[in-house]
């Protein structure tokens, strides 16, 4: 798959050009450094470029191509586009700028160059993108401004400017990279691709991305769960807030989807979100070089107590476990060293710590079975020899079976010896944080690769009358429902208190008495979303003359808020109490379709903010990690020797939404609030549900 576009063994550069600074230079120059291939130019106006005979038209080219790399402005695109399919090309890569990222014109060129691919069945990376690098093959099809050193990091980036800053840190300090791919628009070829590709790369151990986007939110998920299994991702997603979603789309056109939306498919398919650039590349160094740790209990070793208790903390903010020692290695590291070291966790060697104090301790530190792994670090006292204790760092992490992350802190005096874990390929973290940071992500990792995962299961529900209750809505051209639409919910076994409507004051005090009291009473409009806030409900209404009450004071209320609001008339409710009040919630998010949400319900859920949210459909074992990951969680448990609820009946709620909005695409958002849940064993009853269907 795709083993042409990274392997080709004719190239042609059609906008190749004379000129130094251009693109079409660039890239002529950079694919006949290093490379045996054969390249050809191509550009009406010359007939001979750096020594190599010029083409005027792809189509005089008289040897087959497999690559095009296209450097002319974007208006010229499609017809050469065309020539390339008439001649026969598989691949292409367009450099071109000027297409969806820049304007409507823009965009119409692009999808004719995606039709024009179609036809000719030819692979396109870009539109606006640097070009694609493999090391591996001797292969620099970009204009970058130097060539990647050989290693096992693949990067892929939806920003040029991004890989060249990462290609220039990398050759600073000699990070290789098997792959490096600029995304540009994605008109064809996109992450879901080159991640399939790189699954099954023997050149590639880790995979980082700097994505803006996605282009296909479920197929992303699935690809990346059967890539994570295998080797780790890392992505560093933009867009995370509303100003920089517009930078997005001004930039890439890319629609931006959630960021709850994108933590939750990250999070479900295994792959490790960065925060930062800076980020992405500590993790991509941490896997390039280290072994997974079995377990997350990590030793800190010192020479500086302060940087010891800092690292202490940033472990445990992290989840990671400051571990304890056996008896046998407080022992062994009581008889070496000074008397006024520190022998537990972290160990403090003192500031005057030589190299040989370091090797002994590491070796203690590794034999014990408590540690999964180090982080070392040094602080650069007059006594300290830096470099000798990073050449032990560097020959004990080369036999070691368990991650040391180094921290040599500061600046000039740790500069020799980071260099010479540079030179062997490890990465020096220069603070505390990102050390545990790449140590967190090494742990995460380790859980993610051996995680089982399975589908949903599919439940008996009785669809043909959800969509009746869908259909006539729609027929009626009402988008937002509200208690009128609880049928919903029985259709798919999602117990709901016991109601009904009623469409005047004696018809409501007629089902209240058929209900029997106490009761609840509810505005119904398709208007009004939030009842509480226009005084549409009423509880523990106890007799007749409580509802009379109830009814005049409501309708007075709301017409006082909505006096536009169309108001078909009340639903009746059994009173419930003894509970808890979650709420279920979905939206339906334009990357990676339904978006659940799980969180505590009834009023205070706004203000809260305390929700979960995954991707349907959702497993048990997803429902269950929906509701335990919430901060009040506890509060639904059971505290102190409370009855805990019915977590059980969560579950299963969770899953019947998750089957209903799969089931349904109309629905775009949808709402049980609040979810009354029982104590254990006595189940959950669906109190208010809101639903609102996509226009046709």
């Amino acid at each position: 798959m795709l083993d042409k576009l990274f392997n080709p063994d004719v190239v042609a550069v059609i906008g190749a050009s004379r000129t130094e600074g251009k693109v079409g230079h660039a890239v002529l120059k950079n694919l006949l450094e290093g490379s045996a291939r054969k390249i050809i130019p191509v550009n009406p106006k010359v007939t001979e470029i750096l020594g190599l005979k010029c083409y005027a038209d792809i189509l005089d080219v008289p040897e087959k191509v497999d690559l095009a790399v296209i450097v002319i402005p974007a208006a010229s695109v499609p017809l050469t586009l065309e020539k390339c399919g008439q001649a026969g090309i598989s691949y292409v890569i367009v450099i071109s700028a000027g297409f969806k990222e820049a304007s409507l014109e823009g965009a119409r060129l692009e999808r004719e160059i995606i039709a024009i691919a179609e036809k000719y069945g030819i692979r396109m990376v870009g539109p606006n993108c640097l070009g694609i690098i493999d090391t591996s093959s001797s292969l620099n099809a970009s204009f970058a401004a130097s060539m990647a050193h050989a290693g096992n990091i693949a990067m892929m980036s939806q920003s040029g400017a991004i890989c060249t800053v990462t290609l220039d840190w990398a050759d600073r300090i000699g990070v290789g990279f098997s792959k490096f791919i600029s995304l540009g628009n994605k008109a064809d070829l996109a992450e879901n691709d080159f991640l399939e590709l790189l699954k099954t790369d023997d050149s590639t151990a880790v995979i980082a991305a700097y994505l803006e986007g996605v282009k296909d939110g479920p197929r992303f998920m699935d690809v990346a769960r059967e890539v994570t299994r295998r080797k780790p991702v890392i992505v560093v997603k933009s867009g995370r807030t509303a100003v920089g979603s517009r930078a997005v789309s001004s930039h890439t056109g890319t629609l931006a989807g959630s960021d709850a939306a994108y933590n939750a498919a990250f999070r479900q398919s295994g792959v490790i979100r960065a925060n930062s650039l800076e980020e992405m590349l500590d993790y991509s160094r941490a896997f390039s070089t280290y072994p997974l740790p079995h377990g997350k209990k990590v030793a800190i070793l010192t020479n500086a107590g302060g940087l010891g208790i800092l690292t202490a903390d940033a472990c445990y903010s992290t989840g990671l476990a400051i571990t304890s020692f056996e008896d046998v290695t407080i022992a062994k590291l009581r008889e070496r060293l000074p008397e006024a070291a520190g022998l537990y966790n972290p160990v403090d060697l003192l500031g005057d710590a030589s190299a040989q104090l370091y090797e002994y301790a590491l070796e203690i530190l590794l034999d014990d079975p408590n540690v999964d792994g180090i982080i070392a670090i040094v602080s650069p006292q007059a006594m300290t020899d830096v470099p000798a204790i990073a050449q032990v760092l560097v020959d004990t992490i080369q036999k070691s079976e368990k991650p040391i992350l180094c921290n040599l802190a500061g600046g000039t005096r740790i500069t020799t010896g980071e260099k010479l874990l540079n030179r062997h390929g490890i990465p020096n973290y220069p603070s505390a944080e990102r050390a545990v940071a790449s140590m967190k992500a090494l742990c995460d990792y380790s859980s993610i690769k051996i995680k089982e995962h399975t589908n949903s299961v599919v439940m008996a529900v009785q669809r043909e009358v959800a969509q009746k209750i869908i259909n006539d809505a729609i027929a009626s051209g009402r988008r937002t429902l509200g208690l009128e639409s609880i049928g919903l919910l029985k259709a798919y076994g999602i117990p709901v208190v016991q109601s009904r409507m009623a469409g005047s004051l004696s018809e409501a005090i007629q089902v209240c008495e058929e209900i029997g009291y106490p009761v609840v009473m509810k505005i119904i409009s398709p208007d009004i979303s939030h009842k509480t806030d226009v005084g549409g409900i009423k509880l523990n209404l106890r007799n007749a003359e409580d509802v009379e009450r109830a009814y005049f004071t409501m309708m007075s209320d709301v017409k006082h808020y909505m006096p536009n609001a169309q108001i078909t008339g009340v639903q009746v409710q059994q009173m419930i109490t003894g509970g808890k009040e979650v709420i279920i919630g979905m939206d339906r998010d334009p990357q990676f379709g339904p978006l659940l949400m799980f969180g505590l319900g009834g009023t205070y859920v706004e203000f809260l903010k305390d929700v979960s949210f995954a991707i349907a459909p959702i497993n048990d074992k997803e429902a269950q990690h929906m509701i335990s990951s919430i901060k009040t969680y506890p509060l639904i448990a059971g505290v102190r020797g409370e009855t805990p609820s019915d977590i059980k009946a969560i579950t299963d709620t969770l899953l019947k939404v998750s089957q209903l909005v799969m089931d349904f695409p109309q629905l775009m958002e949808f709402e049980i609030n609040p979810l009354m849940v029982m104590p254990e064993g006595k189940g959950c009853l669906a109190m208010d549900i809101r639903m609102t269907l996509r226009k046709e």
